[in-house]
């Protein structure tokens, strides 16, 4: 989670632990407006944090839990300022996806393995940190997780349907959902499918047109009183019923090694998705701020943020991008405004949960479903298509594994497409021939020898490192450069600008190269030398095959020794 800008060549700051250093130094001019961002959010959250406790399969009290000392955690550890750490809709679904089939949703067991889930993701994040492993999250493309929060936004839209229309469904798979809600269609509560309708609608009438207006809260609120007033439950609508208030009681999670063991997976794929979103959330506004990043710190806060929620008797808490934006365009510029909100929330959970018993299920559904609605990215994907066909079919395979398989294996999946995403431009890399301009500057031209620099010498730019994968693609490019020329070849120059190193397997092979070129009368030649390839070039006795007299550091250098080569 480190500035782009700026991270890269800061000292590492080792285990110093100076608390609430994203609060520091307070600026008493912003104290207002972070106090009031802190309300906007609780207003604004509170209700969104019971929908993804349903999203986890979790009592909807829990939703709030999060939101209290897991939101401390951070803002105590943690260095980024707008960095919002609570539930989050995606790492709520992985969680329920991975827990479906070891207890029922909601109940006491159920809870326990969710609150060992967020401790065990507590401790992959201490490891990370101490590894210092938060480049991992460069590993999950953004294109991927374009497909990845789409799947997951129609697998919760489904999902929660059922809810919305008051009827059965049986079954977790999304697709096996639809169909029985669609076959159960003419069953549907007319009276409960109206309000889950009329509160969606207004939710997402007023996040589209007026976003700072609380939606949900006032849904939430208007739906309680008028149930505590026209008797909701008596009219066949069903209401949530008793909820436990006060603060929640501190506990550890009892660490049974067998139930370890098959937690660790779902633990596993929450870490990545928390690595990956918080990462490109802190960065983002890092960069739009001018903040400095300190990944370490953020690895820590994050994981003393999910001890928190394992303590409290919650589930896994991510880096929120869209409660980052709630917080910052209410006017928060610092951890400060969170606090805030951790302390509304704590009133909230003290004297307000009773009203909480009135609370229609179908309008808590019908919240889920509007975040559903916004998690599924078709701006993104529209953009995809138009700009990277490729990388669009790529986010299409995320999101139909996502919803056919389930999220747990949809994390999965999105991690390695995005290796073998990366792996496919390091194997098959741009190539060019390069001629020079007459007005001295160098040219890209397409793959053929027909583009000669100099008469015999043919000059070949590789746009990668050279590897065990990709060394037949770039030894077969060069010699059909050699051999489908119409003229005789004397120097093949590789440009070497944009190769900084070569493995055993590529450099045993460059070594036949040399000398398969050199029994045709072809002489191989290096330009643009780095230090780094020059290291490898030495390390495995290549200097002396290739000939140190033909590594240039400039192609200028090249043309200049091969004109003298021939003059004589």
């Amino acid at each position: 989670m480190s500035d782009t800008a700026a991270s890269a060549d800061k000292p590492d700051r080792g285990w110093r632990l100076p608390l609430f250093d994203s609060i520091r130094p307070l600026d008493r001019s912003a104290l207002s407006a972070n106090l009031a961002a802190g309300v906007s959010l609780a207003a604004l959250n509170i209700p969104q944090a019971m929908g993804y406790a349903k999203i986890a399969g979790m009592p909807i009290i829990t939703g709030l839990y999060t939101l209290l000392l897991p939101v401390v955690a951070f803002a105590a550890f943690g260095s980024s300022r707008y960095l919002v750490v609570a539930s989050d809709s995606a790492t709520a679904a992985i969680l329920a996806g991975g827990l479906t089939g070891l207890a029922a949703a909601g109940n006491v067991d159920y809870v326990s393995m969710a609150g060992l889930v967020a401790l065990l993701t507590a401790g992959l994040l201490l490891l990370a940190r101490i590894l210092k492993l938060g480049f991992l999250a460069d590993f999950l493309s953004r294109t991927v997780l374009i497909g990845f929060l789409t799947g997951v936004g129609f697998q919760v839209g489904i999902a929660v349907l059922s809810e919305m229309l008051s009827v059965e469904v049986h079954g977790t798979n999304p697709v096996s959902q639809l169909f029985q809600i669609l076959r159960q269609l003419p069953n549907a509560h007319i009276p409960t499918l109206c309000l889950s309708v009329g509160v969606a609608a207004f939710v997402l009438v007023l996040h589209r047109f007026a976003p700072r207006i609380p939606g949900a809260l006032i849904a939430v609120v208007g739906t309680i009183a008028g149930s505590a007033l026209f008797d909701f439950s008596g009219h066949g609508i069903r209401v949530v019923g008793s909820v436990a208030g006060g603060l929640p009681h501190l506990s550890v999670p009892v660490l049974n090694w067998t139930l370890v063991h098959q937690l660790l997976p779902i633990a596993g794929s929450c870490f990545l998705m928390i690595l990956a979103q918080s990462a490109v959330t802190a960065r983002a506004y890092a960069a739009k701020h001018h903040q400095v990043l300190d990944e370490n710190r953020d690895l820590l806060g994050i994981a003393a943020a999910n001890a928190a929620a394992a303590l409290t008797g919650t589930f896994v808490v991510n880096g929120s991008p869209t409660q980052t934006a709630m917080v910052e365009t209410s006017g928060g510029s610092s951890q400060l405004a969170h606090l805030s909100t951790a302390l509304v929330v704590m009133l909230v959970l003290l004297f307000l949960t009773g009203p909480l018993q009135f609370l229609p299920v179908c309008v808590l559904g019908a919240i889920v479903f509007t975040i559903a609605v916004r998690l599924i990215d078709l701006k993104g994907l529209r953009e995809l298509q138009r700009k990277s066909p490729g990388e669009w079919v790529l986010a299409l395979v995320t999101t139909a594994s996502v919803v056919l398989f389930g999220v747990e294996d949809g994390i999965i999946l999105a991690l390695v497409l995005s290796l073998l995403q990366h792996v496919r431009h390091s194997y098959r890399p741009h190539a060019a021939v390069e001629t020079r301009a007459p007005e001295g500057h160098w040219l890209m031209n397409r793959l053929s020898p027909e583009h000669m620099a100099a008469p015999g010498l043919i000059v070949y730019w590789f746009g990668s490192d050279l590897f065990y994968a990709n060394f037949d693609r770039f030894a077969g490019q060069a010699h059909k450069l050699v051999t489908d020329s119409q003229s005789a070849v004397t120097w093949l120059v590789i440009d070497a600008g944009a190769i900084t190193s070569i493995d055993y397997t590529a450099g045993s092979g460059l070594r036949e190269v040399t000398k398969e070129l050199a029994k045709k009368g072809v002489t191989l030649v290096f330009a643009h030398i780095n230090q780094d390839l020059r290291a490898d070039l030495d390390r495995l006795e290549l200097t002396e095959v290739i000939g140190p007299t033909l590594m240039f550091e400039t192609l200028r250098e090249c043309l200049a020794a091969y004109d003298a080569l021939h003059k004589n």
